[in-house]
């Protein structure tokens, strides 16, 4: 671990050099770029000399109590805290998801379940929305197909951080977790003998790609332009507004017409496939690291499920970390951190693992 942090408290202190240039800063791309990774160092360059200093504390802790005991008591102290640091630098220098500092494009798409699917679809959008505002992120719905009940065939949502998340500490890093089949028990109000039925919406998560990432060619796309239909004010059926775009190379096809500009709607539907194209190439490049996205499961099964939400019970249950609450009516009124929590430190403790089982091996 320690000849790790020793590469690393180099680099930060050419990175803190580099800034001081100030012709580093005359390239404001790269001076972004250096000033990106020494945030990300700063914290173990700290962490690791508050380590350093209570080391020798504990030190001269122990000099001292030689003559007098009651310096004992702070070694003890001393010592529990040296446990803190350490467990802190094993987290920092766990390897960092590349996209962590990313804003999201949210897909929510029913499946299973017909009519009471969309509006299943229709809550977790608004729990999404919800647990956005109590984080103070911004939110923005790129795209919607209505349901006739007032729920939703699928939508796009975009979601932001508002000015420049610390390192780590974007919207991907939480959000990355709602990814799959979302299912739900309850009683739909389509059901007039009052059985509890099942049914399931899809979830899709994906990095917001930036136009520098994902290079489109505009040879490549086919866009059609035609009416929208459905809610939109005096604009629906009168004006080519909604766009639909196909990518050939990938077939992938994104429609939008939520706005009444057909420059938005462009705009609206190139934003959402930068965002899959991004998903597609990394899944293609590093296959076996992906397990984060392999577990966003594409096709709507009820059997292939990450969470559960029963009503009657008004319970929510995590699969993959086996996380239960008993507040579904809080969650789905945006209060996610708890359950979101949860695959958070299942995730780390993973990794803390592979961790371990790879400095065993190598000392073996």
């Amino acid at each position: 671990m320690f000849e790790a942090i020793d590469e690393l408290l180099a680099e930060h202190a050419e990175l803190e050099q580099r800034l001081a240039d100030p012709q580093v800063h005359a390239d404001q791309a790269l001076a972004r770029k250096l000033g990106k990774r020494y945030a990300e160092l700063t914290p173990i360059a700290e962490t690791y000399r508050a380590y350093q200093t209570n080391a020798e504390d504990i030190g001269a802790a122990r000099e001292l109590a030689r003559e007098d005991p009651a310096f004992a008591d702070e070694i003890d102290t001393l010592q529990e805290r040296r446990g803190e640091l350490e467990l802190r630098l094993q987290h920092l220098l766990i390897p960092r998801d590349p996209d962590d500092d990313k804003d999201v494009i949210v897909e929510i798409k029913a499946g299973e379940g017909g009519q009471e699917s969309m509006l299943f679809a229709g809550d977790l959008l608004r729990m999404y929305l919800r647990y956005a505002e109590r984080r103070g992120w911004k939110t923005e719905i790129l795209e919607a197909t209505d349901s006739d009940l007032g729920g939703y065939k699928d939508v796009s949502l975009a979601v932001k951080y508002r000015g420049t998340p610390p390192p780590g500490e974007g919207i991907w890093s939480r959000l990355k977790y709602e990814g799959g089949v979302h299912r739900v028990q309850r009683v739909p109000v389509t059901e007039s003998q009052g059985r509890i039925h099942t049914s399931a919406a899809g979830v899709l998560v994906m990095p917001e790609a930036e136009e520098v990432e994902v290079e489109i060619n505009p040879n490549d796309l086919r866009i059609d332009v035609f009416r929208s239909s459905g809610p939109g004010g005096q604009s629906v059926n009168t004006t080519d507004s909604a766009v639909r775009i196909t990518h050939l190379p990938t077939g992938i096809v994104v429609s939008c017409q939520n706005e009444k500009s057909q420059l938005q709607n462009k705009e609206s539907a190139l934003r959402i496939l930068r965002a899959r194209l991004l998903a597609a190439a990394q899944e293609e490049a590093d296959k076996e690291a992906s397990d984060a996205r392999r577990s966003q499961v594409r096709t709507v099964d009820r059997s292939e499920r990450i969470r559960t939400y029963n009503f009657p019970e008004n319970r929510l249950s995590d699969h993959r970390t086996g996380f239960k609450a008993y507040n579904l009516d809080q969650v789905l009124d945006g209060d996610l951190d708890p359950v979101i929590q949860s695959c958070v430190d299942a995730d780390l403790a993973a990794k803390l693992g592979a961790q371990e089982g790879g400095s065993r091996r190598v000392e073996a």
